[in-house]
């Protein structure tokens, strides 16, 4: 969901190729189940569809409210399917999910979700959550920290970090803000190359906050559900552990027909089937990327059902 920060307007990532894979048609629905600031969600209106929009963040949906076109409700897209019942989107012609933090989440330093801006360790995209950043940061132990720097930041210096996280938290008392954390970790691994060495212990932990996974999980099966036959399905993803997951989840939905010895094919695969419309990850182009330096890590992958 990274927007460039550089524009009033918060142009979103991938924005043509994104709903181009959606292939909208006038008078089409689609679900938008990460609204953020409805950039994607403007281009589908503009094409003649109208949109079912979704987003956890209270801000993204009173700033999205009134748009001509736009249904805007306050949700995770993990219930994606139950929201879209409620409302009465059961079959639609796309969805898209645009993951991961807005430019104006990442901007504000009193959300917590960057490094280079003091800030309390909050994290929340919904904050009437309970769990933040700093009660992670502050109430796990050594193992329970290296864990979540490892399996969810794939952090290979998660141990050394963790253990000084515990050691600080022993000698000064509770880490409560954004730098904070980010010193600790500087000075556990040290300042090599042109990456903070913060950059995937923050991610891990707003992705723990948030429970992104478990989120994304319930998302692929809630949003292929109510596509209709020919419907699409577009996922821009910014890291490799949910760009992964969506990848195979498209693949065993896409599935294959297999000879059998006795003759005739069986289908190999999951229900409901699909077939590939980008065969490989799509990515920003050199002109985006000068633009949005934030959007190098974007890959977009889309499915059809058939």
């Amino acid at each position: 969901m990274t927007e460039s920060s550089t524009s009033t307007l918060h142009v979103p990532v991938l924005l043509r190729e994104a709903v181009d894979a959606l292939a909208v048609k006038p008078g089409g629905r689609y679900v938008d189940g990460t609204l953020g600031r409805a950039g994607h969600t403007r281009e589908i209106i503009a094409r003649g569809g109208s949109v079912l929009g979704i987003d956890r963040d209270a801000q993204a949906i009173d700033e999205a409210v009134g748009t001509e076109g736009l249904v805007a409700v306050r949700g995770r897209h993990g219930d994606i399917k139950e929201i879209a019942d409620e409302n009465g989107w059961n079959e639609v012609d796309g969805v898209l999910l645009d993951l991961g933090v807005s430019s104006p989440q990442l901007d504000d330093a009193g959300r917590g979700f960057s490094f280079l801006r003091e800030g309390s360790l909050d994290m929340r995209m919904d904050r009437s959550d309970a769990l933040t950043a700093a009660d992670i940061v502050n109430s796990e132990g050594e193992d329970g920290l290296a864990a979540i720097f490892r399996d969810l930041g794939e952090e290979p210096n998660a141990r050394r970090i963790a253990r000084a996280i515990v050691r600080r938290r022993e000698s000064r008392g509770r880490i409560e803000t954004t730098t904070e954390l980010a010193d600790v970790v500087a000075g556990a691994v040290g300042r090599k190359g042109p990456r903070h060495p913060a950059t995937r212990v923050f991610q891990a932990l707003r992705m723990a906050v948030n429970d992104e996974l478990g989120e994304l999980d319930r998302a692929l099966e809630g949003g292929l559900a109510i596509l209709r036959p020919g419907g699409r399905f577009a996922v821009i993803t910014f890291e490799s552990l949910s760009d992964r997951k969506v990848k195979r989840f498209f693949s065993s939905h896409v599935g294959r027909m297999r000879s059998l010895q006795a003759g005739g094919e069986e289908w190999c695969g999951e229900e409901p089937r699909a077939r590939m419309v980008t065969r490989r990850a799509v990515t920003p182009g050199e002109a985006e990327m000068a633009a949005n330096p934030r959007s190098r890590s974007a890959k977009l992958r889309a499915i059809e059902r058939t």
